[in-house]
């Protein structure tokens, strides 16, 4: 079997929900991310891509219909290049990675793009379909930007709770304070505002209309600030809108190949897919599934919490970011070291992609040999998946 490895990564800035790229569709988002991370490999011929892999949660509006087909012709690409798109919710475009992945090493491709996208502004309402025809009754049209909608009535009621609600019973559980909640947010806004001024992003981020920097990031934010916002799902509860990550539009991609297709592609490689872990826990305790299959990522990759140099895990809240962080017993500092998705924002489908990106970056300015990225996925499920950095910029550790 052959490694798979990650070439190059773009994405675009992520919008706050009805901001900057509220009125830019998915698909043209997503085609926009798959140009951006072929345009780092001009030597590649397109047509040579044996596949795209694409992520996405919603796919109710502009995204339905295989968004991942929609972004290959919307670039341009040849109408020889396939596509598919995968959901599985906030972890679509790691999956779509992993999926990528496991193409390149049983050896049905030599290159494949994953990526993901999501327009959180743009998912629109939906009318469930009558029972019978002609309804004298009045109907309610259900919002899909977000959470549960059109539940099954045999599901239990605790699994279909808000996700704000699960991750106010995950603070209870774990005892995590409102104090270490709005420290670790304010680091997250800290943290990504130095990176942008840093030029950390510069390579990574290609502007969409007149956004070049993800929007959501709020410079000042300190601790002091995020402790004066009310509660949002419990009136004597501790999430808010400061210590959660917020509803984002964007679109991520990743250029993957075997080693063999360094040639073909025209770059050398820069970290291998060396372990990968999914793992489901009760929907309510989504927040804690990481634990686990950063677990499963590490045993098949043959390493153990001591090697790794860098963790990028997505903050869906800081409550579940702090347990998952926690349960590992690893340095805090080595996690989101450039931000993460409560500053950076979190457009479902495209923040797995990002993880990988940012990580494998990560790993050559750390000079790091192991890395991982790990997210939490709404309904009780959470992938990781552990880099090894191949570039000339590692150390011997």
């Amino acid at each position: 079997m052959s490694d798979a490895y990650l070439y190059a990564a773009a994405r675009t800035p992520f919008g706050r929900f009805g901001g900057a790229l509220a009125g830019v569709r998915p698909d043209d988002l997503a085609a926009a991310a798959l140009t951006g991370v072929l345009a780092k490999a001009p030597g590649l011929d397109p047509a040579a891509i044996g596949d795209v892999v694409w992520g996405n949660a919603n796919g109710a509006g502009e995204d339905n219909r295989n968004v991942g087909r929609m972004a290959v012709l919307l670039a341009g690409l040849p109408v020889s290049v396939p596509a598919t798109t995968v959901n599985r919710l906030c972890g679509s475009s790691l999956d779509a990675a992993v999926v990528a992945s496991r193409t390149l090493e049983s050896g049905d491709a030599d290159v494949v793009v994953a990526g993901g996208v999501e327009s959180m502004s743009r998912a629109p309402w939906v009318l469930p379909k009558p029972d019978r025809a002609f309804p004298a009754r009045d109907v309610t049209a259900v919002s899909t930007t977000l959470g549960w909608r059109l539940v099954n009535p045999a599901m239990p009621k605790e699994w279909t709770v808000s996700l704000g609600e699960c991750n106010e019973q995950l603070r209870e559980e774990f005892s995590i304070s409102r104090e270490r909640q709005d420290a670790f947010a304010a680091r997250s806004h800290r943290l990504a505002a130095a990176a942008w001024d840093e030029g950390f992003y510069d390579d990574l981020v290609l502007p969409v209309e007149d956004l070049a920097r993800d929007e959501g990031i709020r410079p000042g934010t300190d601790p002091g600030r995020l402790a004066a916002l009310k509660p949002s799902f419990r009136p004597d509860g501790t999430i808010t809108a400061g210590n959660a990550s917020p509803l984002s539009d964007g679109a991520s991609a990743v250029l993957l190949g075997t080693g063999e297709a360094a040639g073909r592609i025209g770059l050398a490689p820069v970290a291998r897919i060396a372990g990968r872990g999914v793992h489901a826990v009760e929907p309510q305790r989504f927040g804690f599934a990481p634990v686990e299959a950063a677990e499963r990522a590490l045993r098949r990759a043959g390493i153990g919490w001591g090697d790794v140099g860098a963790v990028e895990l997505n903050e869906a809240f800081a409550v579940q970011s702090l347990a998952c962080v926690d349960a590992w017993g690893v340095d805090p500092e080595i996690v989101n070291t450039r931000g993460g998705a409560i500053a950076l924002g979190h457009p479902l489908g495209a923040s797995g992609g990002r993880l990988l990106g940012t990580l494998a970056k990560v790993l050559r300015e750390r000079r790091e040999r192991w890395g991982l990225a790990a997210i939490c996925i709404g309904v009780g499920q959470a992938l990781a998946v552990v880099l090894e950095n191949v570039s000339d910029e590692v150390g011997q550790g």
